[in-house]
């Protein structure tokens, strides 16, 4: 194939851009063009880039500058690109990288794909050229966000909510399927908000139980669910439907009243707590992983004491923790940023330190109890895995010893957990 015909895709960011590549991918290879992982083989490279916060915008710029340098230095003829960091400040970059060929925004597949001389597949939209291993798939199942988050900046990068029919995701999911797919990972910027502009009402209960009936699907996990408007008919469809995981990305941001509503969640503590306590009462043994956001511009040292003693009397099953990042043109930039890098470094070691404890607690608990597991590979003397409690990337292990039994990597077992430490556990099948 002719070297012209060659395109690397490097995708940056969170999982929706991992979609949006995916996606863009199947176009490209339906259009004859060969797909290179390794950049230095091909002869176009495109960036799919992160634009949310500043250390997400730097890896951008820095992979951009190094697309550029090997353009110069004769390696390949053109560099493409696309996604958040475009759609955010395209006329910043077209001055400042003006050796760039072409800027593009977020899914513009059509206008990509015609700047390296192919054509829209309009009958393959939907369909994907999987990055992830085929067992495991993310859907996205909206794109944009209605909150008003003062912190943040996807609105400016994705726009307003939109919703994507439960038609169109079950083809996708049929076609995911009939490629081997068994776990699907439902994301959005605001996955609780499904439905709302597309169906008039929030209807995320009634998409997850049709893309159960999809068959090969064994396990729908849920990402992403904003805490001030969990649908009711959501938590049935969790407690009581087999293949949708009891396993819930809930973002918090933090517990403090004062924080909260500058950072305008549309949330108090108290109805925070009333929905964290009902989820574990009517989903008996639900996981619930939360992000928390410390060194906000108004956070003080009794705010962040609140949030630690939060933490501690809860006891989530999993956290995440970031250090604010300023962002300009989003509310919260008229705060500034008066809490030190240093100072914000320390809050969330301490959070993290925190937490530590209490997943070890957590991992003790299991043992000797039995869980579904899925096999992931196989690293020296263990099976990785991942059961229920864990979604990838962001969670902990299952790990097995190999034995004489061998394990297929994709399928799913039943282990029963032996040991443990602080994020990991360890089981035999």
């Amino acid at each position: 194939m002719a070297k012209q015909n060659k395109v690397s895709v490097i995708t940056l960011g969170c999982s929706k851009n991992t979609v949006d590549s995916e996606r863009l991918m199947r176009q490209l290879e339906a259009n004859n063009f060969k797909l290179q992982s390794d950049p230095n083989d091909a002869d176009t490279i495109i960036i799919n880039t992160c634009g949310f916060i500043e250390a997400a915008k730097e890896e951008s710029v820095n992979t951009i500058l190094n697309a550029i340098a090997m353009k110069n230095a004769g390696k390949i003829k053109k560099v493409i690109v696309a996604g958040c960091l475009s759609e955010r400040y395209k006329e910043d970059l077209q001055k400042e990288i003006p050796e760039v060929d072409v800027f593009f925004g977020t899914e513009n597949y059509e206008g990509i794909i015609k700047e390296i001389g192919g054509e829209l597949k309009r009958e393959l939209l939907g369909e994907r050229l999987l990055t992830t291993p085929s067992y495991t798939a993310y859907l996205k199942i909206s794109e944009g966000c209605d909150n008003p988050c003062s912190f943040c900046a996807i609105p400016l990068m994705r726009g307003k909510h939109k919703t994507k029919s439960i038609e169109e995701l079950v083809r996708e999911t049929e076609f995911l399927a009939k490629n081997n797919t068994k776990e699907l990972i439902l994301i959005g910027q605001d996955t609780t908000d499904y439905g709302k502009d597309l169906y008039e009402k929030r209807n995320l209960a009634e998409l997850i139980t049709r893309l159960s009936e999809v068959e090969g699907i064994e396990w729908i996990r849920l990402m992403y669910v904003y805490p001030s408007h969990f649908p009711d008919d959501l938590i049935d469809v969790m407690a009581n439907n087999p293949k949708v995981c009891k396993y819930i990305d809930i973002p918090l941001q933090h517990i403090s009243d004062d924080v909260l509503r500058s950072m305008r969640r549309g949330i108090t503590k108290r109805r925070t707590v009333e929905t964290l306590n009902t989820l574990r009462k009517k989903i008996p043994g639900v996981t619930i992983r939360t992000t928390f956001i410390v060194g906000y511009p108004n956070e003080t040292k009794e705010h962040f004491d609140e949030l630690c003693d939060f933490v501690k009397e809860f006891k989530f099953d999993r956290i995440g923790v970031f250090t604010y990042s300023v962002e300009e043109n989003t509310p919260s930039y008229l705060l500034g940023d008066p809490v030190p890098e240093k100072e914000k470094l320390r809050r969330k070691n301490k959070l993290m330190k925190i937490q530590q404890s209490i997943s070890h607690d957590k991992n003790l608990s299991l043992v000797g109890k039995e869980l579904r597991i899925v096999v992931e590979g196989r690293e020296g003397d263990y099976y990785i895995a991942r059961s229920y409690r864990d979604a990838p990337e962001v969670d902990g292990e299952v790990l097995i010893p190999v034995k004489k039994k061998m394990l297929k990597v994709g399928k799913f077992y039943n282990a029963t957990v032996f040991d443990c430490n602080e994020y990991d556990l360890f089981a035999n099948v």
